[in-house]
């Protein structure tokens, strides 16, 4: 029959400093299953070293290690992982019992790696019995003595039922009393059939083992065993190595990612203060990403609103230079327009759908005894709908009204605020110039363009302004409405084609200009995006910065943890399982702070909108790209933590002091 271990000319040496430790020198060995084996020696003896090999703990340098007759140093890492989460409970001198847990929670840990459905909670508390803490398996190892830590530390290493305990001077750290009760447990754990290996350096801890190993200096001096022993009924098929190497290592099918993720909430929890200034960085981040860029888009939502005051598919048509506006150079350097150039352009149907002939100019407005400067504006029928300035309170002009020169008015907010108050403009009679107009309509609110405010205007028709109010002969501009947008190059040549042929103008004559009201558009649009990318880059710059503060705080943890990395490895965890771990706790730390952030960055630009008076506006997209980018800066800041933490060596691991 084959043995449960076989070591066969095992050696391991270790490299301390510049110094060379032979802690094994070509040691042989079989153990059978069902065998009490104690394993003796002085410190630095080798029999650590032993115990770690066999617990797979650690790989020789030389030589083959064989489990139910398979050579198990060619295995890989994970596939070790499963063997020991399967096969083998440890019993460590220093517990290893995570201190953030209730015992409860520390028992049933390795179930967590053994991709089994369940939170098998009553299977801990069945094992709690065995040991004799039943009765307090909600309370942490804080509050438990010496003796019944480790009593948790056998509870946990029987949770899956293995075939062998591992213990590693399991009475060192206890008194005479405490040694015994565990030593006891040990022996009824033998009795019902386990197979226990335990190091000592203790006669009558050794005592207990019905065999005794004893090493000095890596070799084997002794193996005793006592009279009596039957093993005939160790006997191991060639199966079972094969079902016990084959865990089941599914991630998320089988409920692991849902333990990885308790567990990363306890660990938070544990570090309140530190979790939490981690978190404000992100918080931070996302904040002021959303508050960024929700100004951004509130300034972008504005400047739309003030575009759609000049109308859609605009042209300006105005006398005088495009560079030197309004300045005449020379004779006949300023083209003047009439009513007759706004009809011969309308004509041109197939490009124009409206053109409107407006001037402007200066008024003083009075009503009783309050008085306003403001700006006279003389508009065609077609002005109100082409500017999108249709009075919102009352109504615009007639046909009739402008041909008969009628005294009517629509005022803007502005000046109804200051002349009005509160008070109903509408039918009251004002005078523009010391002339007597009648309010009619109030314009839609526009707000400021520039320094200008747009709402500080008094529109009267347009043949009304010319010949009663400003005394003008001429149009100052035409409005041209293109009838579509991929059209407004052509009606810009046919519109100079028109001018140039009545007034016989040269190729190169600039008397007049026309100006594309989409140019100024798509310039305020390209500005406001730009700023908003500037202000979005800012705070992600913050968010960056966060970032790198999640990954400083996990790389501190990973350091403070290792023991507790090197225990999670021992029970069976594979790389992939730690790296996820902490993937898990960066990624919620992340999250975490992008929520709150979220909420915070909506609160910060509703503060700016009413105490401020900025313009915010707060999208959807904003808030999925803040979370999304918090939760990427969490992978991508965690990883190398991850990667760290997944690469110890569980024997290192149980060693870092």
């Amino acid at each position: 029959m084959k043995p449960l271990l076989e070591l066969v000319d095992v050696h391991r040496t270790y490299r301390i400093g510049e110094s060379t430790v032979n802690a094994l020198c070509g040691v042989s060995l079989t153990i059978d299953r069902g065998e009490f084996v104690a394993v003796m020696g002085s410190s630095g003896s080798g029999k650590s070293s032993l115990l770690h090999i066999l617990g797979l703990l650690d790989n020789p340098d030389k030589g083959e290690y064989r489990i139910f007759g398979n050579n198990v140093n060619n295995l890989s890492e994970d596939e070790k992982a499963g063997l020991r989460n399967n096969v083998a409970g440890f019993v460590f001198q220093q517990f290893h019992l995570l201190k953030r847990m209730t015992i409860v929670d520390n028992v049933r840990l390795p179930h967590i790696y053994s991709g089994l459905k369940g939170d098998f909670r009553h299977e801990a508390i069945e094992r709690l019995k065995l040991v004799g803490l039943e009765k307090r398996m909600d309370h942490t190892p804080s509050q438990l003595s010496g003796g019944e830590q480790q009593r948790v530390a056998i509870a946990r290493a029987l949770i899956r039922d293995p075939l062998i305990i591992f213990a590693d001077e399991p009475t060192g750290n206890l008194d005479t009393k405490n040694s015994g009760e565990i030593m006891k447990i040990l022996k009824g754990l033998h009795d019902e059939g386990k197979t226990i290996i335990m190091v000592t350096h203790e006669q009558e801890i050794a005592a207990w083992a019905g065999r005794v190993i004893t090493m000095r200096d890596g070799v084997i001096l002794a193996d005793d065993r006592k009279a009596g022993l039957d093993l005939s009924a160790a006997t191991v098929q060639e199966s079972e190595f094969q079902t016990h190497l084959v865990g089941n290592s599914t991630l998320w099918r089988n409920g692991r990612f849902t333990g990885f993720m308790a567990q990363a909430v306890q660990s938070i929890l544990a570090n309140k203060m530190r979790s939490f200034l981690s978190v404000l960085g992100i918080l931070v981040g996302v904040a002021s990403v959303i508050a960024m860029m929700a100004l951004g888009e509130g300034a972008k939502a504005a400047m739309q609103e003030d575009l759609k005051s000049m109308g859609s598919n605009m042209l300006s048509v105005r006398g005088g230079s495009a560079k030197i506006r309004g300045a005449a150079q020379g004779a006949g350097a300023v083209a003047r327009f009439t009513f007759k150039d706004v009809d011969d352009i309308v004509l041109l149907r197939s490009l124009v759908k409206n053109a409107s002939g407006v001037v402007n100019g200066g008024g003083r407005i009075v009503y009783g005894n309050k008085n306003w400067s403001s700006t006279v504006t003389g508009a065609g029928y077609e002005y109100g709908t082409m500017r999108a300035v249709m009075p919102t309170v009352g109504r615009w002009f007639t046909p009739e009204e402008i041909q008969t020169r009628e005294k009517s008015a629509i005022i803007g907010v502005t000046v109804a605020k200051e002349l009005f108050g509160s008070s109903n403009p509408l039918g009251k009679t004002v005078k523009i110039n010391r002339i007597n107009f009648k309010v009619i309509g109030i314009a839609p609110a526009k707000g400021f363009s520039g320094p200008q405010d747009e709402d500080d205007v008094v529109i009267i028709p347009v043949t009304t302004a010319m010949y009663r109010v400003l005394g003008k002969e001429y149009l100052g501009g035409i409005f041209v409405e293109v009838s579509e947008s991929g059209k407004i190059d052509q009606a810009k040549k046919a519109i100079t084609d028109l001018i140039r042929k009545k007034r016989r103008l040269k190729d190169d004559d600039d008397s007049f200009n026309i100006r594309d009201m989409t140019e100024i558009q798509k310039m305020l649009s390209s500005t406001t995006q730009t700023m908003s990318l500037l202000l979005g880059s800012i705070a992600a710059i913050s968010l960056l910065v966060g970032g790198i503060g999640i990954m400083n705080i996990m790389l501190v943890s990973v350091t403070e943890r290792t023991r507790e990395i090197g225990l999670r490895k021992a029970i069976g965890a594979r790389k992939n399982d730690i790296m996820m771990q902490f993937l898990v706790e960066s990624v919620g730390m992340t999250i975490s702070g992008g929520f709150i952030g979220v909420l915070t960055g909506i609160g910060i630009s509703m503060v700016l909108s009413i105490f401020a008076g900025w313009a915010v506006k707060t999208s959807l997209i904003s808030v999925v790209l803040a979370t999304l980018f918090s939760a990427l800066t969490g992978i991508f800041f965690g990883l190398w933590p991850a990667r760290k933490a997944a690469e110890l060596k569980p024997v290192e691991a149980l060693r870092y002091e």
